[in-house]
């Protein structure tokens, strides 16, 4: 995969986003040019992962300017619209974070919005890179052994999720081009795939060895011994070091912490909400029913069964061996908690 993949691209006048529903039978991108389609790309997963939904949420702020000024809105309707973005999906604190930083040039025009925009997407990729070397380095300090390591990863994670590079995948690319890779297994991420179609694919751009499973091996294949650590991301982490993850993450957690081996955490400072005391702050946001009542739009389950679809889940932070960031590794289980060492 070219390493300039970009799932957020500014074009000078609009954004285009890589339409990830269609993957990974159909590459399409979409061109956003106002609000309403931004709001609408976020909210479908048309662009998904905190950091590239945060890059997006930057971008959107010149958005709202321009269409402003092209439908001659007053200020305060750009503010309305901005604040539409900044909240398209709440349990992603990279996105309000982001949106506020650009905000705070707002009134400076156009152009400074912009050049911030580009640096929050310049300093992500950045951060993802680093976080990649940090990562690597700590497993394989950790794993103790001159052997390539068998990783398991939730959710997708890579360049489609962030800036560029990727949190988790970005350690699992730096594992793998140190030749310390033997093997991924992916968990297929229900009920919407983004393991199955979009980590899958982007490890096949990378010639990365992996396996595809269903969520629910996940807790034997590590009990099992087959793997010797977890890489997740994140897209909110409170300061205590519980961790809001796709859902299905905390099954992970329990199982690798049951096994005694290292979960690892891969997310930039912008994901941490020191503001956010624990995990019990951190909002949940509950996705609409059919998507675990039907499949490819066919009802699968009784006419009379309600759906429960929270989209994230929380770790507990005594669950999380290390959290990576862009300036190192934390050991939150050992005490080593972002909000002392974050701020």
């Amino acid at each position: 995969m070219s390493q300039e993949l970009r799932a957020v691209d500014w074009t000078g006048t609009g954004l285009t986003l890589i339409d990830q529903t269609r993957l990974p039978h159909r590459t399409e991108t979409v061109d956003v040019r106002d609000v309403d389609t931004l709001v609408d790309a976020i909210q479908r997963l048309v662009v998904r992962g905190a950091p590239a939904i945060g890059a997006a949420g930057a971008y959107g702020v010149a958005l709202a300017l321009i269409q402003g000024e092209r439908e001659g809105w007053s200020e305060a309707r750009v503010r309305e619209a901005v604040a539409r973005i900044r909240e398209a999906r709440p349990t992603a604190v990279n996105l309000m974070v982001c949106v506020d930083r650009v905000m705070t040039r707002f009134t400076e025009g156009l152009d400074a919005v912009l050049e911030e925009a580009a640096a929050v997407q310049r300093e992500d990729v950045d951060a993802n890179r680093a976080m990649g070397g940090y990562g690597a380095d700590w497993l394989l300090k950790k794993a103790g052994e001159d052997r390539p390591l068998r990783i398991l990863t939730h959710c997708n994670t890579g360049a489609l999720a962030t800036a560029g590079w990727g949190t988790a995948l970005g350690v699992i690319r730096e594992l793998h081009a140190r030749g310390r890779l033997e093997v991924v297994y992916a968990d297929e991420t229900r009920p919407l795939l983004q393991g199955s179609r979009l980590t899958a694919w982007e490890l096949v751009q990378e010639g990365i060895p992996h396996y595809v499973q269903a969520d629910a091996a996940a807790a034997g294949t590590v009990l099992r011994g087959e793997v010797d650590a977890a890489i997740v991301g994140a897209d909110r982490i409170a300061a205590n070091g519980d961790t809001a993850n796709k859902v299905g993450t905390v099954g992970v957690a329990l199982a690798c912490a049951y096994a005694g081996i290292p979960f690892l955490v891969a997310a930039p400072t912008t994901t941490v909400d020191l503001s956010t005391p624990t995990g019990d702050g951190i909002h949940i946001e509950l996705r609409g029913e059919d998507e675990v009542l039907e499949w490819a739009g066919v009802r699968t389950a009784p006419a009379e069964s309600r759906g429960h679809n929270p989209a994230f889940d929380v770790t507990p932070g005594r669950l999380v061996t290390g959290l990576v960031t862009e300036r190192g590794v934390l050991e939150v289980s050992a005490g080593e908690l972002p909000g002392d060492r974050l701020r």
